[in-house]
């Protein structure tokens, strides 16, 4: 099927009551895997190209890799461009066919990222395509400490940037192996008090499975986004795949080998959080 925007999935993961993952892709092998694991539970997926993959593989490259699995999908794709850092990024994005665009300002005063992220928003709507947006800072295991989401800001930000989802920061982090951290419940009900937008959680590899399962049925996150957790799971595969068989040497037939244990670690992750 064609591909659908971030709100074609999330409304009806918001009225509902589940969630829809984002899941960061590095190449083909993981990107085929997500959506046939998506098949395979009969649920929606988001491919998420972030900056890592936009280092390696240029975004029109990306684009029309996301619309052909999407086209031969059975379920839908949407081709979200994940932590887009400025205007003409996310611009060149929308112009070669994704279909939903983050814009991250998370790190700007308030203001600016008020005011950016709305400019992005209107070009996309203009194009038809979704709009999602950060307000309070995730943090990275080792690294950058987090900015809690204010649920004040929270609601200026999604009244004045019209965007179609809203990440927040309420103890997830990005690039934590485990997944233990539990999130700030109290404040996350004090955000969708505010507004009325879908609530996104980047970092979700880090968070405890029962409380991402809980929270996608019971309040206003309607999208995980979920790499390391995955990115783990395939470096094992490889890493299983190359020791096997150490005088194998084509890379198509090695990564063949990391398929099926991508599929079905990504199974879990959807099975947790899509509709029941």
């Amino acid at each position: 099927m064609p591909l659908v925007t971030l709100s074609d999935v999330l409304q009806p993961a918001l009225a509902r009551g589940y969630a829809v993952a984002g899941l960061v892709t590095l190449g083909w092998e993981d990107m085929r895997a997500y959506v046939a694991a998506a098949e395979a539970e009969n649920c929606p997926v988001i491919l998420q190209a972030g900056p890592g993959c936009r280092e390696h593989t240029p975004l029109p490259v990306l684009a029309a890799m996301f619309r052909y699995l999407a086209e031969n999908a059975s379920v839908p794709v949407v081709a979200h461009l994940d932590h887009g850092y400025s205007f003409d990024e996310c611009k060149q994005a929308i112009d070669c066919g994704f279909s939903s665009v983050m814009y991250d300002g998370s790190r700007k005063p308030l203001n600016q990222n008020i005011d950016e992220t709305a400019a992005i928003a209107a070009v996309a709507h203009a194009a038809g395509v979704s709009c999602e947006g950060e307000i309070g800072f995730v943090g990275y295991a080792s690294g950058e400490e987090s900015n809690g989401t204010d649920p004040a800001e929270a609601a200026t930000f999604a009244s004045e940037t019209n965007v179609d989802a809203m990440a927040v920061s309420v103890g997830n982090v990005h690039l934590q192996q485990d997944s233990q951290s539990l999130l700030d419940e109290e404040k996350i009900r004090a955000i969708q008090s505010v507004c009325d937008v879908p609530l996104v959680i980047h970092g979700g590899s880090g968070v405890e499975p029962a409380q991402r399962q809980s929270l996608a049925r019971h309040s206003a996150i309607c999208k995980y986004n979920i790499g390391t957790e995955l990115r783990m799971a395939f470096g094992t595969a490889l890493r299983s795949a190359v020791n096997d068989d150490p005088e194998r040497f084509d890379r198509v037939s090695i990564l063949k080998d990391t398929h099926e244990p991508l599929v079905a670690a990504t199974r879990k992750v959807l099975g947790l959080i899509k509709a029941s």
